[in-house]
């Protein structure tokens, strides 16, 4: 058994960074990988598996592998115990040299400690009082878009059912909401705390002052008194109906207890949401949600491993899929990576709450601008128009006449067109100009960029009147209330999965995400010094929408292990598919997006069919099954007569075309579609009957397979009654012929691979490095895949080996070293003198500037990942990336990268 990851003493760096302009002088050497350095979490076998096993007596499996371990490593310390048998037992421990114990008895897996940073939701605005009606009066949108409304007028709401939620505690008193909380005394949410309760129980897990870098203290009460996301969660679950605003939760009967997993900053390891997870499950919970996660790209993570296995008991998991569509594929969240969870998409809601301006001095309906929160302009402000033309097309493009007034006390209008938003606004700006409404000229009402200005998008009829009344020299003046001004306004993206839901598929081929919900836009509870309520958009919002889901589920179906199992392919089967867009002709969104589309709670609960299995993974070219029986079974009390077809979704262009970079989102689709042939195509079942088709997938034609395409798709089996169906999803090529490591100049503008010296400049030649002063190396490079292994190793500099990558340097030796004989061992066929550091199961780099651009590696003191030292002498450092399904034995699967000779002189 290999390590699952390794990198001691190497700092790692993933920057922020912006493709093509990046200068080499920016790159820092400081740790910011999201793993803690030297910690790891250990997994045990049974006590069965241990060779000791007869001496066990009253001693734990535990105590006899410390011991082993001890023996085997120097430093080792036991940090946090598990011991859930069945889910997970073992521990997580501080090493110095992990490779000790890696072939310790009794030890399965020993995976690293990650970072996960606290969920921040997108574009959150604050609402007050019952003038602001942010949906609909008779009842929320995002409940009928999904059956819930259906439901609860039956009654169904999720009374006796016991949700986890494993987010930052309860919250009140603090400004700032960007993390997690839940504020139990919110009257909507029970109001208080403890047995009798909405908020029946929890536990805080950290403490205030954790951070993710220091120590946890753990304390019996989740009362979180700095954040207050986790209230917006709660609330989307649990929020009590009959207030003014109209909102109640999915499940507004069910019993919320609070696993408190943040402090007031910074991020969580792992190994406590391990704990947080099993700590659920100790106390009961039906159902565990987490509205968290980071991009990790493989189901292998410790916490994905324990949400998975705690799933398969029974228990519905629901986690975030990510924030991160603008990245692009492959690209899935941890630790709703896990096999058996339901990873949750986000579709933006239908009803967008919208910030309006009112009118003065003449009657007219106030006008909505496109804007989550007020613009903060006080006092009423007249009217000028740049034009009063309301067909010019470049109006404000250029520098506005000499004969402008100081436009600072006015409210300037101007027509989009022609030019940038913020080009208009520099120009108005030019003239004094503080506030601006930019009226729309066809091309659709939406959020725009206007910069730093303050300024927003109106409809183009809004922008017509205002324009007609400056022209008319009407006495009108306008004022943007603070409070009191959101309207709801039909959502232009309603229905359709949010920009921001992350792509998948894992890196290893699972399907993630799941299904979708409604995210975007959506309104719910805060902490009472915030407002009380609030809009916020995020898959956050859609992950506690199908817990809450599930237990109604649970209600009506019982609280059965066979329930929990079966509620993803319930979910999945009867979701509604997404299109890509409210354009005829729009493909469906790939499932790579939408899962399998967004759910519908009514038809999942009161179907009465009942179609496995919810999902077809055809895997790549290479490992292709594309053969499937799906089975249904009419569990009615009527005959229904069946028609079985496909529908395909849209293929995902998922890389550039003869290029190694992927497509950032959203991501491009076509229509080159599987074929599908089906056994049947109609039949009919009488009550209580089943019967199986087979659906023999065929891949798709003409298609580039260097844009390394996702094809996906639905069959779908219909009554006159009811719709289902089954999701497939597939890949056009081979996963191993993708390229892992980036070896263009794309990025910095030289080429990659590349060793910065003390300098930060790019080391050319040969070059001694004296490990005092910061006088060390920097290997720098970028990943464009995940990959199962990334290996760094040292090897001596006359290697006879030729790497896949080219190597920068000249052959030239350091002439005043001597060389030492290298004593080392060798890893896939290559000699090495030792290893320097080990990753495993890693993701790839991002394209978005504000995400990670790249990795740094720096060899701050001069030893092995194992804490030896490093002789003096001349090497190389070899590079290695395993490819997608390659053989970590074989040479041939790995991409390699020679550096130029280092010298090391310490």
């Amino acid at each position: 058994m290999r390590p699952f990851q390794v990198f001691v003493p190497w700092l790692l760096f993933v920057s922020l960074s912006i493709a093509g302009s990046v200068p080499l002088s920016s790159v820092k050497r400081t740790t910011n990988i999201p793993i803690v350095q030297n910690r790891f979490i250990i997994e045990f076998s049974s006590a069965d598996d241990i060779p000791q096993r007869r001496e066990l007596g009253t001693r734990r499996p535990h105590d006899i592998l410390y011991d082993t371990l001890k023996k085997r490593a120097a430093g080792f310390h036991v940090d946090k115990e598990f011991d859930s048998k069945g889910l997970f037992v073992g521990a997580a421990v501080t090493l110095q040299d992990v490779a000790a114990i890696v072939d310790s008895p009794g030890v399965t897996a020993i995976r690293p400690v990650q970072k996960i940073q606290g969920p921040k939701p997108i574009n959150p605005t604050v609402v007050s009082g019952p003038s602001d009606p942010a949906v609909p009066p008779d009842t929320e949108s995002t409940h009928i878009m999904t059956g819930v409304d259906k439901l609860h007028a039956e009654g169904v709401t999720g009374k006796g059912i016991k949700i986890g939620m494993l987010d930052c505690g309860t919250t009140h008193h603090h400004p700032h909401y960007f993390y997690t909380g839940i504020d139990y005394n919110h009257p909507l949410l029970g109001g208080a705390f403890g047995p009798g309760n909405k908020v029946i129980g929890g536990f805080d897990l950290v403490g205030d002052a954790y951070d993710g870098s220091n120590t946890p203290i753990p304390d019996p009460d989740p009362l979180d008194q700095c954040n207050g996301h986790g209230t917006h969660v709660a609330g989307i679950i649990g929020a009590n109906p009959g207030n003014e605003f109209n909102i109640s939760g999915v499940a507004y009967e069910a019993s919320l207890s609070s696993y408190r997993v943040f402090g007031c900053t910074g991020f969580v390891t792992d190994d406590i949401l391990v704990d947080a997870l099993l700590r659920g499950v100790q106390d009961g919970q039906d159902i565990l949600t987490l509205s968290l996660g980071g991009a990790d790209g493989w189901t292998e993570s410790s916490s994905a491993v324990v949400a998975s296995r705690i799933a398969a008991t029974g228990k519905v998991v629901t986690i975030a899929a990510g924030n991160d569509g603008a990245s692009g594929s492959w690209y899935s969240s941890s630790p709703g990576n896990g096999v058996n969870v339901i990873s949750v998409a986000s579709v933006d809601n239908t009803a967008v709450s919208l910030q309006s301006i009112l009118v003065n001095g003449v009657q007219h309906d106030p006008i909505v601008y496109f804007s989550f929160l007020a613009l903060p302009v006080n006092g009423p402000l007249p009217i000028f128009a740049t034009s009063s033309d309301t067909t010019v097309a470049d109006d404000a493009c250029n520098p506005l006449p000499d004969n402008t007034p100081d436009l600072s006390q006015f409210l300037v209008v101007v027509r989009r067109g022609t030019c940038t938003f913020v080009q208009k606004l520099t120009n108005v700006a030019a003239k004094g100009g503080r506030v601006a409404l930019i009226y729309d000229n066809g091309n659709g009402f939406d959020a725009i960029d206007v910069g730093d200005f303050t300024a927003a998008l109106i409809q183009a009829a809004d922008g017509e009147f205002l324009v007609q009344q400056f022209a008319a020299g009407a006495p009108i003046t306008v004022t943007f209330p603070q409070t009191g001004g959101i309207v709801n306004f039909p959502n232009p993206t309603g229905g359709l999965i949010s920009s921001f839901s992350s792509y998948g598929p894992s890196n290893d081929f699972f399907f993630k995400p799941a299904v979708a919900a409604p995210g975007g836009s959506v309104l719910s509870t805060l902490p009472l010094p915030l407002g009380a309520f609030g809009v916020e958009s995020g898959t956050s919002m859609a992950t506690p929408f199908v817990a809450g889901s599930a237990a109604l589920l649970f209600q009506v179906k019982g609280r059965s292990s066979s329930v929990g199992r079966a509620a993803r392919t319930l979910f999945e089967t009867t979701a509604q598919r997404v299109p890509s867009g409210l354009t005829d002709g729009d493909p469906l969104q790939t499932v790579t997006q939408q899962g399998a589309g967004l759910i519908n709670v009514h038809n999942a609960i009161r179907s009465k069919t009942v179609v496995t299995p919810g999902e077809l993974i055809l895997n790549d070219t290479v490992h292709f099954q594309g053969t499937h029986v799906i089975t249904i079974h009419n569990t009615g009390s009527d005959t229904k007569t069946y028609k079985v077809s496909h529908i395909p979704a849209g293929t995902a262009e998922t890389v550039q075309s003869k290029s190694i970079s992927p497509n950032v989102g959203p991501v491009p689709l076509n229509t080159h579609a599987a074929s599908v042939a089906l056994s049947q195509t109609s039949f009919t079942l009488h009550p209580g009957e089943v019967t199986a088709i087979v659906a023999t997938i065929s891949l798709p034609k003409n298609v580039d397979r260097t844009t390394f395409p996702v094809f996906s798709g639905f069959i779908v089996i219909e009554s006159d009654t009811e719709s289902l169906h089954v999701t497939y999803v597939g890949l056009g090529a081979s996963l191993k012929d993708k390229q892992v490591v980036d070896n263009t100049d794309v990025f910095f503008g030289v080429p990659l691979p590349a060793i910065l010296d003390a300098g930060g400049n790019v080391q050319e030649d040969a070059t001694n490095y004296t490990f005092v002063n910061g006088d060390v190396p920097t290997l720098l490079f970028r990943l464009v895949f995940g990959t199962p292994m990334l290996r760094i190793d040292l090897v001596d500099p006359d290697i006879d080996f030729k790497p896949t990558l080219k190597t920068r340097e000249l052959d030239v030796h350091i002439p005043h070293f001597f060389l030492p004989h290298h004593v080392g061992g060798s890893f896939a066929e290559v000699p090495t003198v030792g290893l320097i550091a080990e990753v495993d199961w890693i993701t790839r780099n991002n394209e978005d500037p504000t995400d990670n651009g790249f990795i740094t590696l720096t060899l701050d003191t001069a030893t092995f990942s194992n804490g030896t030292n490093i002789q003096n002498g001349t090497y190389r450092f070899l590079l290695r990336a395993l490819r997608v399904t390659g053989n970590p034995s074989r040479q041939e699967d790995f991409e390699s990268w020679l550096s130029p000779i280092v010298g090391v002189v310490a």
